[in-house]
């Protein structure tokens, strides 16, 4: 497969210096791809994608850490003479929900009943001996941020004319190799953007599966609850426990019926 972004950065990454290869200012410079207004797309190898995947997590964009760990990782990987498929595989897996949302994710996922949608003992074997039922991607698949930092949401996606082109251009055409894949987005601005693809006829409304807690850690009360781990009379005033058991019972049942089809 042709990859003309990698083509294009490759050399770069290999010429860059040691400072830049830890995330100073001029990597950025470097790797940029797009600017409009506060607005700006870099790229990161994040190519590789798993055309047997039968679940897709989506997140918004990859951030600072990720892009930088990707591009470490890249240059280790020519640095010791991989092919152009090794080094996209490994720079991609570096950054796949990685630290403490890994596990949160895995629990959201195992209380839903997805392993046995796809027929594995755990959710946890996606990092492992399933990875080849994974494909995990961004809506944004090249890290936006806006005035420098992360992009969280804010201009929406499905509205501004750079963040939609990149949309449409990137994770669009990823989903169009997906047409048997459930894609599972984390957060609010995600599920808008895959309702947004859906109504442009890119994937199916059904394979969308809409409601599951954001796995980060500044969630953890209601994730907590969502899987079981805390008693409903020990959560806090900004948990609505009544939404998150709806919308788990919602999940459990959905992840069934898509069970019962496979």
């Amino acid at each position: 497969m042709q990859y003309p972004l990698f083509a294009r950065f490759a050399p770069i990454i290999q010429s860059l210096s040691s400072s830049e290869l830890q995330g100073s200012g001029t990597l950025y410079d470097k790797l940029l791809l797009e600017r409009a207004e506060k607005l700006s797309v870099h790229y990161v190898p994040f190519e590789h994608l798993n055309p047997g995947a039968r679940l897709v997590i989506v997140g918004i964009t990859p951030g600072k850490t990720q892009l930088v760990n990707a591009i470490a990782e890249l240059r280790r990987q020519l640095d010791a003479g991989s092919s152009q498929d090794v080094a996209l595989r490994a720079a991609k897996a570096t950054g796949a929900f990685s630290g403490a949302m890994r596990p949160n994710l895995i629990s959201l996922l195992n209380r839903i009943g997805m392993q046995r949608m796809l027929g594995i003992g755990s959710c946890a074997d996606l990092f492992g001996s399933a990875s080849h039922l994974l494909h995990s991607t961004s809506a944004l698949r090249n890290p936006v941020f806006v005035d420098g930092a992360n992009y969280s949401g804010n201009p929406k996606m499905t509205r501004h004319p750079l963040l939609k082109k990149q949309l449409l251009a990137t994770f669009g055409e990823e989903a169009k190799l997906l047409p048997s894949a459930v894609f599972v987005p984390l957060g609010d601005a995600v599920d808008e953007a895959l309702q947004f693809l859906a109504a442009a006829g890119v994937i199916k409304r059904e394979q969308i599966l809409s409601g599951l807690p954001h796995p980060s850690g500044a969630n953890a009360e209601r994730i907590m609850y969502f899987v079981g781990g805390k008693a409903r009379e020990k959560l806090s005033s900004k948990t609505n426990a009544d939404k998150i058991e709806r919308t788990r019972d919602m999940l459990c049942a959905r992840v069934t019926t898509m069970s019962l089809a496979v």
